[in-house]
């Protein structure tokens, strides 16, 4: 019997405190200690890097016309098959083309050709025999050489496109650092441009793993989501900043307990502003690959709901804990730590002392009650009234 009720005290409190930590990344009171975990966070960010740069440096990049240069011929894909196609392409230009792909779906499905930059004779040797053996058709349901297009961007045009968007990265690294560095603590603007360069390069190790595209609406959407994710990471710091407000001055808590608090109160809410951000970026992607085929909004939803993604987990899981790692170099909050250490430690031993001298206290108690008890017990029935029955 006494072992079956032990279990059922220990099984309760159990289910207590899961129940209480789900209630507690709603209501801020902090249950997930990330913080603490941070180690783990560090490595698991050190092996993305690795792979990231790996993969840049071995795969490379798969660079659009946009940046590159050359031809591309699109048309209505129908009941096409892009390796015969492409056979067709080669044979009428003698040259093999880099990419030949059909996207969108339905009948929005278009066939792509990528190759390098043709001369105006070889397009049109390439769109008359792709049209004389496949025949495909316009929008209007007939057959039609110009529903073959094609368009053309030289090496000169691909190179000027690369610079600015070499420049356009740097602009917006220079003027996040600025802002970050008026608007936060020194050690907070260190760690969010840590976390800011993390996601990039997390990023673009994405793009060259798979071999996706890189275009100029990628470009674009990479400049979003990372102001994105410095947005984010500056909510969160605000909160630390507002909780670390002279913790030096008390041996309560320590910088990093109160970071930690910081993320679980502000948890909730990345996590909401980030799926509401990805709902229309879901849509955007349905409608662009799914129903439209249309490149440049595909490009430019992958990249951004990839980023939206990496942009909440570096704020909560990157960002705040190096923030920490940052400032628990600096001495003086060491010897804090250490101070809150030795007073916790304090508090226990007296604890500890008092439960000690509490049995032998109620044990007075025990014996002495029942004897004040019995003498009440006993005055009072002697002194008790009763009636003359005489």
């Amino acid at each position: 019997m006494s072992s079956t009720v032990a279990t059922t005290d220990t099984a309760a409190p159990k289910r207590g405190n899961a129940r209480r930590d789900r209630e507690s990344l709603y209501d801020g009171t902090g249950g997930i200690d990330f913080v603490g975990r941070r180690k783990i966070w560090y490595c698991i960010t050190l092996a993305l890097l690795v792979i990231s740069l790996l993969a840049m440096l071995l795969r490379g990049f798969n660079m659009g016309i946009d940046f590159e240069g050359g031809t591309k011929l699109t048309m209505p894909a129908g009941e096409l098959v892009a390796e015969e196609v492409e056979e067709t392409f080669v044979d009428a230009t003698g040259v093999t083309p880099e990419l030949t792909q059909i996207v969108g779906s339905g009948d929005s499905r278009m066939l792509e050709i990528n190759s390098g930059h043709l001369s105006q004779e070889q397009i049109d040797a390439a769109r008359q025999a792709i049209f004389d053996e496949y025949q495909p058709e316009d929008y209007n349901g007939e057959p039609s050489a110009d529903a073959i297009g094609d368009s053309t961007v030289s090496e000169s045009w691909g190179s000027t496109i690369t610079n600015r968007m070499l420049l356009a990265m740097a602009v917006f690294l220079l003027a996040a650092s600025l802002y970050v560095a008026v608007r936060l603590q020194r050690a907070m603007a260190l760690a969010a441009m840590g976390a800011l360069l993390v996601d990039g390069v997390i990023i673009m190790g994405i793009y060259a793993l798979f071999g996706l595209e890189v275009t100029p609406a990628m470009i674009i959407g990479l400049l979003t989501v990372l102001t994105f994710s410095l947005y984010d990471t500056v909510i969160v710091f605000d909160k630390v900043k507002e909780n670390t407000s002279g913790v030096l001055d008390s041996r309560r808590s320590t910088y990093g307990e109160e970071a930690n608090l910081a993320i679980n109160q502000t948890v909730m809410r990345s996590i909401s502003t980030s799926v509401i951000s990805a709902l229309p970026i879901v849509a955007l992607m349905v409608v662009a690959v799914w129903m439209l085929g249309v490149g440049t909004l595909k490009d430019l939803a992958l990249i951004q709901l990839i980023g939206v993604i990496q942009g909440v987990i570096s704020s909560l899981f990157l960002a705040t804990p190096l923030l920490v790692s940052i400032v628990n170099r600096s001495t003086k909050y060491r010897d804090h730590n250490a101070e809150v250490e030795a007073y916790r430690s304090r508090g226990e031993t007296d604890e500890v002392d008092e439960v000690d001298e509490a049995p032998v206290v109620e044990q007075k108690r025990q014996v002495a009650t029942p004897l004040r008890a019995a003498e009440d017990s006993t005055a009072t029935s002697s002194s008790t009234w009763r009636p003359d029955t005489r």
